[in-house]
């Protein structure tokens, strides 16, 4: 069974959607109760990697790409934690 992607979507119309509507299995949902704990740095910034490489269609980029793929990387890594901080679960006591 694959799982939904429901933390990281910055825009549904640019997500990459799998044939059956499913989105990237490599990309994980970052918050609790799905996970235990609230994500690292490394697991958000892993998760905005998976998304930059199945939106740009590149695993690497090349060289003189680079730059933009890694400002990709690092300006969803900052989204994605600005959004994880943000998200309160109802029933869930905020830290």
């Amino acid at each position: 069974m694959r799982q939904k992607l429901s933390v990281l979507i910055l825009n549904p119309l640019v997500a990459s959607i799998g044939h059956n509507g499913d989105m990237c299995r490599s990309i994980k949902t970052l918050r609790p109760p799905v996970i235990p704990e609230e994500a690292t740095e490394e697991e958000i910034r892993a998760a905005a990697l998976q998304y930059v490489r199945k939106v740009s269609g590149f695993r690497a980029p090349a060289a003189h790409n680079r730059e933009v793929f890694d400002r990709a990387v690092d300006e969803i890594t900052a989204s994605t934690m600005r959004l994880l901080d943000g998200i309160e679960v109802r029933g869930a006591a905020r830290a």
